[in-house]
């Protein structure tokens, strides 16, 4: 019963399961009630988001590699503290017993922290399976 990652707002899949939005913020110009029945979340998890700072850095340039790789390696940082780490932990073990997705907002999930969690859980033990909304 693996997770899948995907872009939030795309259909959900058969038996996808639970949707986590790992976004920092709420889509915008979406009703709270609405998030779920427009496909973006169910549950939102703003722990598994890069922060404010590092979205807004992101954000502010197109990625080079080595800007790529220093991106990278902040988001990991963050994510390697207890509560994210426990978190990560969580939904690995998790993947084992029940269907749920995890995603982001982005078009490209090879530019997005999604790609980046995907192989933390997996790291973590997790069963991840690609998705046609990646």
């Amino acid at each position: 019963m693996p997770i899948r990652v995907v872009r939030l707002g795309t259909a959900r899949e058969p038996d996808e399961g639970l949707r986590l939005g790992t976004v920092r913020r709420p889509p915008r110009g979406v009703r709270k009630e609405d998030f779920a029945k427009q496909d973006y979340f169910d549950v939102w998890t703003p722990e598994l988001a890069p922060t404010a700072d590092l979205v807004s850095w992101a954000l502010s340039e197109p990625f080079t590699p080595p800007r790529w790789r220093r991106y990278e390696r902040a988001y990991r940082s963050q994510m390697g503290k207890p509560p994210a780490k426990r978190l990560i932990n969580l939904l690995a073990e998790l993947s084992h017993q029940t269907n749920f997705s995890i995603g982001c907002y982005c078009a490209d999930e090879s530019k997005c922290h999604r790609s980046l969690l995907r192989h933390l859980l997996e790291t973590a033990g997790a069963d991840v399976i690609a998705s046609a909304g990646r």
